[in-house]
């Protein structure tokens, strides 16, 4: 078997096995906590720098109510994720490395969905047309091509090591 075929039948089973767990019933609150702490940080953030935002749960909106959005799943980051994770475990690599690439992209693409959430909630204040540009196209390509930097350049450090030793 290819090198390229065992990736890609170790990366689909990777990602199906997190998207299930992701579903479980059992772990629903997690990921709804975790939206709701993704609305504290951005709330946090915008009151940091001054402006003002209103904090329920996983929804963020204006002090007179204008406009609202819901950090649902989709929006959370966690599917990207999922879908990085797979990568880093389906490529042969030590566990240190891999490791790392876990926890490093996490932070990456979580930090860039933060800067998301809150330019989208701006954004949704000010024109609703771009609001929706921005939310379904621009930082969804935005976010899957950090996804692919981070793969990208965890993927030199990570075979670099492995080849010196060889």
């Amino acid at each position: 078997m290819s090198n390229s075929l065992r990736f890609c039948l170790r990366f689909g089973v990777a990602a199906l096995v997190q998207f299930l767990v992701l579903l479980a019933p059992t772990v629903r609150p997690y990921v709804d906590g975790f939206s709701a702490s993704l609305a504290t940080a951005s709330s946090s953030v915008i009151h940091l720098f001054g402006g003002t935002c209103i904090q329920r749960g996983d929804i963020l909106s204006t002090v007179d109510q204008s406009f609202a959005m819901q950090i649902l799943d989709g929006c959370n980051g966690v599917n990207v994720v999922i879908l990085l994770w797979a990568a880093i475990l389906a490529f042969p690599a030590r566990w240190k490395w891999r490791i790392i690439g876990l926890v490093g992209g996490l932070a990456a693409i979580q930090i860039l969905n933060l800067v998301r959430l809150i330019s989208l909630f701006y954004l949704g204040q000010y024109n609703r047309t771009v609001f929706e540009f921005a939310h379904l196209y621009l930082w969804e390509t935005l976010i899957i091509i950090d996804a692919i930097v981070v793969f990208s350049l965890w993927n030199k450090r990570a075979v670099a090591p492995a080849t010196a030793a060889a």
